[in-house]
């Protein structure tokens, strides 16, 4: 979709988010969402989404799925074990045209862009690292490997220079080690606050590295899928306010999912957007209907497509 075109559907999506009438009228079928771990937003975003549909649109039975999250996610729409899933921009992009650290391309289409994702770099307060040169040599815990977090962390540190000791761990399992000091850092990305991250700071104080320098090298390699974005003071108690990097989170579907399934799914996030933000949100980007149709490069499915138009006329 043009940029033409994506600006003309924007008043029609102002139109449609005080609209939450039901539209579905198919048959009766399940919709799987392919989500992300436990303790993350990508599992508590898509669990609402699900409530939310299911209220919206009698006729669908949502459900979310933990994942290891985004390349798990894409895995599984490719397959057919998931008719929607929550996918990281930029790794939504590499799958996209088969870019590094796909072979192939991988066929997808865009609900819509539905919220911002911070990358966050942990570590102990007491951990004397002050910066992402400091982890030179040491464990770090980059993300599971089915995961976006574990691309971009290999990226960020491949641009930054800077050599670690890899390790692909589950949320939980990162946590654990960071607070058992068999790691020094953990990567991860999400909502700011995670609220598992905001556990963990209650017996081991935390704080956040600032990644924005980071940024024009991550840029100049892969485009302007990231962004720069602020996590204010107090977000983790204790925790100063710093600029990170964010990248956005997309809401895809499977090549197979019918245009009145995705029409139904278009409806739903624009008309629910305040009942899609989990409890623990501060400060972060959440749906808004000026950027829920800004998909990049990856291309809004003809049913949400047509959802919007419908309210613009």
């Amino acid at each position: 979709m043009t940029v033409t075109r994506r600006t003309a559907l924007l008043a029609g999506l102002a139109t449609l988010a005080g609209c939450s009438t039901a539209g579905y009228r198919g048959q009766e079928r399940e919709v799987v969402i392919a989500a992300g771990e436990s303790g993350g937003f990508y599992l508590a975003f898509a669990e609402l989404l699900a409530q939310q549909l299911n209220r919206a649109e009698p006729r669908l039975r949502a459900s979310a799925v933990a994942t290891e999250a985004s390349v798990e996610n894409l895995r599984r729409l490719r397959d057919g074990r998931a008719d929607l899933g929550l996918v990281l921009g930029d790794v939504a992009e590499s799958a996209f045209l088969g870019a590094e650290p796909f072979s192939v391309p991988i066929a997808f289409s865009a609900i819509g862009r539905v919220y911002e994702n911070y990358h966050q770099l942990v570590v102990r307060v007491d951990g004397g690292v002050r910066s992402l040169a400091d982890l030179s040599g040491r464990p770090v815990a980059m993300g599971a490997s089915g995961s976006g977090v574990a691309v971009f962390s290999s990226r960020l540190f491949a641009r930054a220079g800077v050599p670690v000791k890899a390790k692909n761990l589950l949320l939980g399992e990162a946590i654990n080690a960071l607070a058992a000091h068999e790691v020094d850092a953990l990567l991860w990305s999400g909502g700011i606050p995670t609220p598992a991250l905001t556990e963990l700071n209650r017996t081991t104080p935390i704080t956040l590295l600032p990644l924005d320098g980071h940024l024009p090298a991550l840029r100049a390699g892969y485009g302007p899928v990231y962004d720069q974005v602020h996590v204010p003071a107090q977000a983790y108690q204790g925790v100063g306010e710093l600029r990170t990097i964010g990248v956005a989170n997309l809401l895809l579907a499977a090549p197979s999912l019918p245009d009145d399934v995705a029409a139904a799914v278009a409806r739903v996030l624009a008309a629910h957007a305040a009942d899609l933000v989990p409890a623990a949100a501060v400060g972060t980007q959440f749906l808004d209907v000026r950027t829920l149709i800004g998909t990049g490069k990856v291309p809004l499915h003809p049913g949400a497509a047509s959802a919007y138009r419908a309210l613009h006329g």
